[in-house]
């Protein structure tokens, strides 16, 4: 009996001690710079923008984040980052929307909903669709008059295989039945200079694109936002052409499992500090960006929605 009440006592003691170190944790934390990996080479949208929420941070957590870039795998390498970071807030990752779609169409290493913390949405982003400003084809329904005469010629840029963008499009094709010719290239940049310089008929971007709409060098024909953002508020949406579809993508920073509750709750704070940040709104305000706060709950929430609605998505439109 005494060894008993021992054992207990010595389990109590275990368990306190724990409580209370993860208590410490949360009141120390951040002790040192946190590291934010954008999972997109640098230069892009994503990263100028990550940069801009990491200065905004930063104010509100006494400590420097550094932006670390990790290109490729469709914008999962921070994911897969995650499955090997200590689980203590200072190693982050931003996560795109991709990462709930990736499984299945391919074998990953990661599961989008056991494998994360997720900590907050910030943004989202918008996808338009665009074609070189002398093309003859001056709306989104000439776009398709022409594809349906042309099976297999009119050729769409994307930043890659898999991307929000690529998903746009094959929903355009499965709602009208035309048949297109994707080319993927490693990024917005590639892609926008293909179009530019007339190598490709059309491309399919985020916000990225806004300076070249505005500049006139490209023609904007649709967007697959839910309503039309302000900074394309002379675009239509595919929704209102009548193909009854949207591709929300909505951008948050994520951890890795089993973060401490009080470091999530700091971390959560300071991205919606960071979201009021006069640097970050007008770097958002640069490039038409529309903000999209989720706090940790509803965003975690959403991911667990989204990668399930991902399997009907992939399997609905044949995405390959």
């Amino acid at each position: 009996m005494q060894r008993r009440i021992l054992a207990l006592s010595a389990l109590a003691t275990a368990m306190g001690m724990a409580i209370g170190s993860a208590h410490a944790q949360g009141d120390s934390f951040p002790n040192k710079p946190i590291t934010l990996i954008v999972p997109y080479g640098p230069g892009g949208v994503t990263d100028v923008i990550a940069r801009a929420l990491g200065l905004g941070m930063g104010k509100t957590l006494g400590q420097t984040v550094v932006v670390e870039n990790k290109a490729g795998a469709a914008g999962a390498m921070g994911v897969v980052d995650m499955l090997t970071a200590k689980a203590d807030g200072y190693r982050l990752t931003l996560a795109p929307v991709g990462i709930f779609r990736q499984p299945y169409i391919q074998k990953v290493s990661y599961d989008p909903v056991r494998d994360l913390t997720y900590i907050a949405s910030f943004m989202t982003y918008d996808f338009i669709l665009t074609v070189p400003a002398n093309s003859p084809i001056q709306t989104l329904q000439d776009y398709v008059a022409w594809a349906k005469k042309h099976p297999g010629e009119m050729d769409y840029g994307t930043p890659g295989k898999f991307t929000a963008n690529h998903v746009a499009m094959a929903l355009l094709e499965k709602k009208t039945g035309i048949t297109l010719n994707h080319a993927p290239f490693k990024g917005d940049a590639d892609a926008i200079n293909a179009l530019s310089g007339n190598h490709i008929k059309s491309a399919i971007f985020a916000n990225s694109i806004l300076p070249m709409v505005q500049s006139g060098k490209v023609r904007a024909l649709a967007t697959a936002a839910d309503k039309r953002p302000a900074a394309f508020a002379d675009v239509p949406t595919f929704l209102e052409a009548g193909y009854g579809f949207d591709v929300p993508s909505p951008l948050g920073v994520a951890g890795p499992k089993g973060m401490p509750q009080e470091v999530v709750q700091k971390l959560d704070a300071a991205i919606k500090a960071a979201m009021d940040d006069p640097a970050f709104r007008q770097v958002i305000a640069n490039y038409g960006i529309r903000t999209d706060y989720r706090d940790h709950k509803a965003y975690a929430a959403f991911a667990k929605q989204a990668f399930a609605q991902e399997k009907d998505i992939v399997q609905g439109i044949g995405l390959e």
